[in-house]
Protein backbone atom coordinates (compact mmCIF):
# COMPACT_ATOMS: atom_id res chain seq x y z
CA UNK A 1 0.00 0.00 0.00
CA UNK A 2 1.47 3.09 -0.88
CA UNK A 3 0.73 6.17 1.42
CA UNK A 4 2.35 9.20 -0.57
CA UNK A 5 -0.18 11.74 0.82
CA UNK A 6 0.94 11.02 4.37
CA UNK A 7 4.65 11.65 4.23
CA UNK A 8 5.57 14.75 6.27
CA UNK A 9 7.28 17.65 4.37
CA UNK A 10 4.68 18.26 1.64
CA UNK A 11 5.29 21.80 -0.05
CA UNK A 12 1.31 22.97 0.57
CA UNK A 13 0.00 20.40 3.24
CA UNK A 14 -3.23 22.36 2.88
CA UNK A 15 -3.41 22.13 -0.62
CA UNK A 16 -4.90 18.10 -0.05
CA UNK A 17 -7.67 20.08 2.17
CA UNK A 18 -8.13 22.67 0.07
CA UNK A 19 -8.47 20.44 -3.24
CA UNK A 20 -10.51 18.30 -1.99
CA UNK A 21 -13.10 20.58 -1.17
CA UNK A 22 -14.85 21.49 -4.73
CA UNK A 23 -18.23 23.97 -4.26
CA UNK A 24 -19.93 23.83 -7.87
CA UNK A 25 -21.21 26.61 -9.31
CA UNK A 26 -24.87 25.96 -8.70
CA UNK A 27 -23.91 26.40 -4.58
CA UNK A 28 -22.04 29.65 -5.37
CA UNK A 29 -25.40 31.07 -6.83
CA UNK A 30 -27.27 29.42 -4.14
CA UNK A 31 -25.45 31.47 -1.43
CA UNK A 32 -25.13 34.30 -3.76
CA UNK A 33 -29.31 34.25 -4.05
CA UNK A 34 -29.78 33.83 -0.47
CA UNK A 35 -28.04 37.35 -0.05
CA UNK A 36 -29.70 38.75 -2.72
CA UNK A 37 -33.43 37.52 -1.77
CA UNK A 38 -32.64 38.66 2.00
CA UNK A 39 -32.14 42.15 0.33
CA UNK A 40 -35.21 41.81 -2.30
CA UNK A 41 -37.08 40.06 0.99
CA UNK A 42 -36.29 42.89 3.12
CA UNK A 43 -37.69 45.54 1.06
CA UNK A 44 -40.90 43.95 0.05
CA UNK A 45 -41.89 42.13 3.32
CA UNK A 46 -44.85 44.89 4.17
CA UNK A 47 -45.76 44.88 1.24
CA UNK A 48 -46.39 41.22 0.35
CA UNK A 49 -48.14 40.31 3.78
CA UNK A 50 -50.22 43.91 3.65
CA UNK A 51 -52.80 41.15 2.23
CA UNK A 52 -52.52 43.01 -1.59
CA UNK A 53 -50.79 39.43 -2.66
CA UNK A 54 -52.85 36.33 -3.02
CA UNK A 55 -50.52 34.31 -1.72
CA UNK A 56 -47.34 35.98 -0.02
CA UNK A 57 -45.75 32.79 0.59
CA UNK A 58 -45.63 31.78 -3.05
CA UNK A 59 -44.45 35.01 -3.79
CA UNK A 60 -41.65 35.00 -1.35
CA UNK A 61 -40.44 31.23 -3.20
CA UNK A 62 -40.14 32.81 -6.61
CA UNK A 63 -38.39 35.92 -5.35
CA UNK A 64 -35.79 33.20 -4.14
CA UNK A 65 -35.75 31.54 -7.67
CA UNK A 66 -35.67 34.30 -9.37
CA UNK A 67 -32.91 35.36 -6.80
CA UNK A 68 -30.82 32.41 -7.22
CA UNK A 69 -31.08 32.12 -11.42
CA UNK A 70 -29.90 36.01 -10.99
CA UNK A 71 -27.00 35.12 -8.95
CA UNK A 72 -26.22 31.96 -11.46
CA UNK A 73 -25.81 33.99 -14.66
CA UNK A 74 -24.24 36.78 -12.62
CA UNK A 75 -21.94 34.32 -11.60
CA UNK A 76 -21.59 32.92 -15.40
CA UNK A 77 -21.42 36.50 -16.76
CA UNK A 78 -18.07 37.20 -14.60
CA UNK A 79 -16.31 34.00 -14.88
Amino acid sequence: MNVDFLQVGLPIPDLIVGASLYFPPMFKAFLLGILLWGIIHRLLRNWMYSGEVWHPTLMDLSLFVLSVFSALMLIIRVT
